[in-house]
């Protein structure tokens, strides 16, 4: 299938005008216009945040694993985790230290924070920053007790914390 329309900020390219715009506005303008009544978390996509209601709120996931006990709230994702974790594909490599991840989100975080020093993640508790978002979450939960219940005032991405800068 041919994708005429192309982005101009990135390699992305789309068959439909519309989704090249909806790629914009979420990826690279960072709209996320559909909220989660539960917990606040944002979405660029209301089919996101249906999927994002249905796995982490009412915990479905129908996609369960033959080889271990994880389950999944989509098959893809479980296609994923079998490959990864039980296969061993790897198939993004880092150009610079030729280190191989499962997924693309992984390596892009690798290059971000080994090779390019950045910490996007903040506390808004005491301001130290980390390079990934599951060391944020296991500061709050050892440094500051917090555990269930936090939001996204609790830790922030860059798009965040350059606007509670500006706020301040």
């Amino acid at each position: 299938r041919k994708k005429p329309f192309k982005c101009n900020f990135c390699d992305a390219s789309f068959s439909q005008k519309s989704n090249l715009t909806k790629h914009i506005e979420s990826v690279h303008e960072g709209k996320k216009p559909f909220k989660c009544n539960v917990c606040e978390k944002a979405f660029s996509r209301k089919e996101h945040l249906n999927g994002h209601i249905e796995s982490v709120h009412e915990q479905k996931k129908p996609f369960k694993c033959n080889s271990c006990d994880a389950a999944f709230s989509k098959k893809s994702k479980l296609t994923k985790h079998i490959e990864s974790v039980h296969e061993g594909k790897k198939p993004f490599k880092c150009n610079v230290c030729e280190k191989s991840f499962a997924y693309k989100e992984h390596l892009n975080g690798h290059i971000e924070s080994v090779h390019e020093g950045k910490k996007p993640f903040l506390c808004n508790d005491c301001g130290k920053v980390f390079t990934r978002k599951r060391n944020l979450i296991k500061h709050i939960e050892s440094v500051h007790e917090r555990t269930n219940g936090m939001t996204d005032s609790a830790f922030s991405q860059k798009q965040h914390v350059n606007g509670h800068i500006e706020s301040v």
